[in-house]
């Protein structure tokens, strides 16, 4: 009964240890903080835990409901075996209700509607009870996603495991900027390469050599960086993680904070279209910070 006592504390203390015994305590209540807020924002209506469905839309008409045959079959008994159609037609996608299926828009019924695209800030949120649906834009798909305000995932999330917080990991990189801005091949899960423009590389040193990160500039005043090290597949998701970080001082020094590594949406949902690392973003480097990988990924 004793040796059972002891391993129970044991266990206890191997999984209260998150954080290193040098992190100075305010920073490991920024860290803490940066969590819940993380965790708030994946549990959000819009958050990535909700997602139950994204069904790629051919020409023409496509049927949608519960029922097996339509063209668009969603898996839940909250809905209608026939909800109705949505017409893609050229780069137009009209969403036409059956009747006597009660669709919202904006809290209102609606019948017929032209759906705007989630690359728009109107974009068109349709919602049945607590399942809401929307359309999506990847290169040449066009598709339907759709989400349960109610999701299980969403009842049980209890966070994310991470990696010790460890301090040594807030780094102040450089940016070395691309002038002109360089274009970087950024592939996403679908098999589709994106384009993008980057106006430089985070550099930083680690253990006595150097690491550069090409980031992507988004607009405002962060950087978003994309990139797997040598715990991707293994701690860490197979397929990187991301960060945002504030675009450079006056002396072009960033502060790099691998403590705030974060998993793609792909990690938590098979629904998801996450962008993959850019080759010259694979780090030979464990980089021993920020999240570990959530479930089984996808």
């Amino acid at each position: 009964m004793l040796r059972i006592f002891v391993l129970l504390i044991s266990l206890v203390a191997l999984f209260s240890c998150t954080q290193k015994p040098e992190a100075d305590p305010n920073y490991v209540k920024e860290i803490s903080e940066w969590d819940s807020k993380r965790a708030s924002r994946l549990k959000a209506d819009d958050g990535w835990l909700n997602l139950i469905g994204r069904f790629w839309l051919k020409p023409g008409e496509n049927t949608f409901g519960t029922s097996k045959d339509n063209d668009i079959v969603i898996e839940s008994s909250k809905l209608p075996e026939h909800i109705g159609s949505f017409l893609f037609i050229d780069t137009i996608v009209t969403f036409k209700a059956n009747d006597g299926i009660n669709v919202l828009y904006n809290n209102n019924p609606v019948k017929e509607i032209i759906m705007v695209d989630d690359q728009k800030k109107d974009m068109t949120v349709l919602q049945i009870g607590s399942i809401k649906f929307n359309l999506i834009i990847r290169d040449t798909l066009y598709g339907i996603r759709a989400r349960d305000l109610n999701s299980e995932l969403v009842k049980n999330f209890n966070g994310i495991e991470r990696f010790p917080i460890d301090q040594s990991w807030d780094i102040k990189a450089k940016f070395e900027a691309y002038i002109p801005p360089k274009e970087i091949m950024v592939p996403n899960v679908l098999g589709q390469i994106d384009k993008e423009n980057s106006p430089g590389a985070v550099v930083f040193d680690r253990d006595g050599k150097t690491y550069r990160i090409d980031v992507v500039d988004e607009g405002g005043d962060k950087l978003f960086l994309i990139f797997a090290d040598q715990t991707s597949g293994d701690e860490t998701y197979g397929g990187g993680r991301f960060m945002y970080v504030n675009k450079p001082d006056s002396t072009g020094i960033i502060n790099l904070d691998f403590n705030k590594a974060y998993n793609p949406p792909c990690v938590f949902t098979k629904y998801a279209t996450c962008p993959l690392p850019p080759l010259q973003n694979y780090l030979k480097l464990r980089i021993e910070a920020g999240e570990k990988i959530y479930g089984e990924g996808h």
